[in-house]
């Protein structure tokens, strides 16, 4: 009996998998080891800029790993990672392309004159983040356009994103899948933050990209005010390109003595987790 056709997926959009700073890129490394099976390849193109010898690997749970060049410059590296990336999909005969977040999308419209099928997930409005300035804010807004009117198929991670789309652009058919959650086991283990000279549940921990949004700076600045002794603060996270924002916000909590881990994944995140007193978002989003 002859055995059927597996349908090849390309990914691009993301920086990459596994261990890479990013929200989509948790989206995923989370969805895809989940959607590989006997019907589904899946192809996740990564940035080469991002791909450091710990994850130079060309597989992960199934998932094959393509890299691709991109250049470390904010303002190019999604746009030039992309176009490549739609030739690598076009050449290897992709079933589907599917492209993550608005700014990649702007080249939807070359993925459907080479003849591909695109699947697009719509992250959020990244247009309104603080770290863009109008030339970028008009592309993702541009980007967001494309999208609506030339993807053969739009995912939207939340009731807010899926009526943008109704009320900008008419486009009603959007897939409303919500992120999902892997529970995780809580650790027991307090050997990372021993290292970091910290207590459990006497320290208050934040995560994200130092980026002006998260609002890690009024969040050491209202810490600061506390002027108590009993808790520390904690923030994991980085920047993924350098900015005066990030460089200030890191010699703020040098200042006043806040703990800056760097970004951490797997364990290392499960336990400063498992351990804090307090979890705390003071994004602005």
């Amino acid at each position: 009996m002859k055995s059927e056709r597996k349908i090849k997926i390309i990914v691009t959009g993301t920086r990459g998998i596994p261990d890479i700073l990013g929200g989509v890129e948790t989206h995923c490394e989370e969805l895809y080891p989940r959607l590989a099976n006997n019907k589904y390849t899946v192809t996740i193109v990564r940035r080469s800029c991002y791909i450091t010898d710990n994850i130079r690997i060309d597989n992960y749970k199934g998932i094959s790993l393509k890299d691709i060049y991109a250049p470390r410059k904010k303002s190019l590296e999604a746009i030039v990672h992309t176009f490549l990336a739609i030739l690598y999909a076009k050449k290897s005969h992709a079933d589907i392309l599917h492209i993550h977040a608005i700014g990649p999308s702007l080249l939807i419209p070359f993925a459907r004159i080479l003849g591909l099928k695109v699947v697009m997930t719509h992250h959020g409005p990244d247009y309104d983040r603080q770290k863009w300035g109008h030339l970028a804010k008009w592309m993702l807004r541009t980007g967001e356009r494309m999208s609506a009117k030339y993807a053969n198929e739009i995912i939207v991670i939340s009731n807010v994103i899926d009526n943008i789309l109704r009320k900008k652009y008419g486009r009603n058919d959007a897939h409303l899948i919500f992120n999902g959650v892997t529970l995780p086991k809580k650790s027991q283990s307090t050997y990372y933050i021993d290292q970091l000279g910290l207590t459990t549940h006497k320290y208050i921990l934040a995560m994200g990209r130092f980026v002006e949004e998260k609002g890690f700076d009024l969040l050491i600045r209202a810490f600061s005010a506390l002027k108590q002794n009993k808790y520390k603060l904690v923030i994991a996270g980085d920047a993924d390109h350098p900015s005066a924002y990030s460089e200030n916000l890191k010699r703020q909590a040098l200042e006043e003595h806040v703990i800056l881990t760097g970004f951490i994944k797997g364990e290392k995140l499960n336990e400063i987790m498992s351990n804090a007193a307090l979890f705390i978002l003071p994004s602005f989003h």
